[in-house]
């Protein structure tokens, strides 16, 4: 037990929480970016635009079948073979907002489809284009429904971080290695650790994605 708890001290702590904030950064960059360009693709399928959506379809479905870590592999060690030299943080970015924007596009798309056909149809019969119809009426009512499946893959996406220590991002979990490399009896402390800190940060997103569901089905 002393052992258990000496592998917390406040340099530890402080260490392991730097890291944190290393992996809170990756989230949200990757958060936004991929929630972006989701959204962007699921639109593309779903207004099925002649050979554009059957080919963004088809990159979707082979991004979506691939390890996310074989995409950080790709990003981090392949690109670099042809030109294109990304730093450790970027690369992790990069990989992280490709794969999540593959699976937020099916997301999206689904949603979009599961508003009632009535809906477009009332909204252009008022006069609304067909863009407008999309932007005010279906998308609005398509992302309420879409709020648990959302906040599901951006907890995924934060778990996911912790792939990049693969290739050295210097986030928690590659932190605690660190740490329990120097300590060999502090690895039981350092995976409890990193237990608390992933599920407090997932909680509080996931707590935060229940109540925006509430709110938008008021």
């Amino acid at each position: 037990m002393a052992e258990f708890l000496s592998a917390f001290s406040w340099i530890n702590i402080r260490f392991l929480l730097m890291g944190l904030w290393v992996t809170i950064e990756v989230a949200v960059v990757s958060v936004i970016l991929s929630f972006i360009i989701g959204s962007l693709l699921g639109v593309i399928r779903y207004v099925k635009i002649p050979y554009l959506s059957r080919i963004v379809g088809f990159i979707i479905d082979v991004i979506r079948n691939l390890p996310l870590l074989l995409i950080i592999f790709f990003t981090y060690f392949a690109l670099p073979k042809i030109g294109i030299h990304l730093g450790v943080m970027t690369s992790t970015i990069f990989a992280l907002t490709i794969f999540e924007s593959a699976m937020l596009a099916e997301v999206i798309r689904s949603g979009i489809v599961a508003v009632p056909k009535g809906q477009l149809e009332g909204a252009l019969s008022n006069g609304l284009s067909f863009k407008q119809a999309l932007w005010h009426i279906i998308l609005p009512q398509a992302y309420k429904k879409m709020i648990p499946p959302i906040v599901s893959q951006f907890v995924s996406l934060i778990k996911d971080t912790s792939l990049a220590t693969i290739i050295m991002l210097p986030e928690v979990t590659y932190r605690a290695q660190i740490i329990y490399a120097q300590e060999p009896n502090a690895i039981v402390a350092m995976f409890f650790a990193l237990a608390v800190l992933y599920f407090a940060l997932n909680y509080v997103i996931s707590k935060i994605g229940r109540i925006l569901d509430r709110r938008m089905a008021a």
